[in-house]
């Protein structure tokens, strides 16, 4: 198994740098930002842009992977997206995966003054938008014409560092999502079910999750694929345990067993924030990344 953490860009560099070159001393395994324009209760404080931050943390640091989690259509266009991880690929020789989502009802889903898409259209369009973004950090030229989303003579000249290209991250619960994580997914994100975060019980959201790994196994036969090629992420704060598994090692490493018998091979954990939803004692949650995989076995 391993262990990651998401760090919110909320810091300017100057001072947000330094925990980015903590999470690769601590010997994390990656460190993930949200892609958002502003999110829930930090919409009115410091919040600056994903990838001008992973490019800033790729130049900071030498080896811990860096990524999205996740990305999604709500603001972004395959074309200019595609430049600008082939960019961020290079930079950061080969570190980058994409975590990638269908994106939901939040602020970014009304910032550049549309409506909010139906579920039906975010899931037709997660569906383009994955599919064209795939051909064209594989392809040199692309041209397509799309319901949503077209390309002429796109092209990404001289391709990513990693071939045929940089890692998908594919978030998804629902049959369409799941099917497009099996097709194009490198990895499965997921952070549980939402239905049962404010009433369910740990025990409920372990039956959920297995439930979704079972869905993924399907979709993956479904397309050929062994579900067992998927890496499979968790990211935490966002099942019933809520942040219970950071109050002391043993709860984390209770916590990360059970999700490994359910075949996760990666957990995310986010970075304290004092005074908010994520926060959590520094020196404990420095000591999870330090010791918490050993205890796994």
């Amino acid at each position: 198994m391993r262990l990651s953490t998401v760090i919110l860009p909320i810091h300017r560099w100057s001072e947000g740098q330094k925990t980015w070159r903590r999470a690769e001393d601590l010997g994390f395994h990656a460190a993930y930002t949200y892609d958002h324009l502003s999110w829930r209760t930090f919409r009115d404080g410091p919040w600056f842009g994903a990838l001008p931050t992973l490019t800033a943390a790729a130049t900071a640091t030498e080896r811990i992977r860096l990524g999205t989690l996740v990305t999604s259509p709500n603001f972004r266009h395959p074309v200019t997206l595609a430049k600008e991880l082939m960019a961020l690929d290079d930079i950061s020789d080969g570190r980058i995966t994409l975590g990638i989502g269908a994106g939901g009802n939040g602020f970014d889903a009304t910032a550049l003054g549309q409506e909010p898409w139906s579920p039906k259209e975010r899931a037709d369009r997660f569906g383009e938008f994955v599919a064209l973004l795939d051909r064209l950090l594989t392809e040199e030229a692309v041209t397509q014409r799309g319901t949503f989303y077209s390309a002429d003579e796109a092209r990404n000249i001289p391709g990513c560092v990693q071939r045929p290209r940089l890692p998908f991250a594919v978030a998804a619960t629902g049959p369409r999502g799941l099917k497009l994580a099996a097709r194009y997914g490198q990895a499965w994100v997921t952070t549980g079910d939402p239905k049962i975060f404010d009433e369910g019980t740990p025990e409920q959201s372990v039956a959920a999750l297995r439930g979704q790994i079972e869905k993924l196994g399907k979709a993956c036969a479904e397309t050929g694929r062994d579900v067992d090629e998927l890496d499979k992420i968790l990211l935490t704060g966002f099942t019933p345990d809520r942040s219970r598994p950071l109050e002391s090692l043993d709860a984390f490493v209770d916590f990360a067993g059970r999700h490994r018998d359910l075949g996760f091979t990666e957990i995310v954990i986010h970075w304290p924030i004092p005074d908010s939803d994520f926060a959590a004692d520094q020196a404990v949650f420095e000591q999870i990344a330090t010791e918490a995989l050993a205890q796994l076995g």
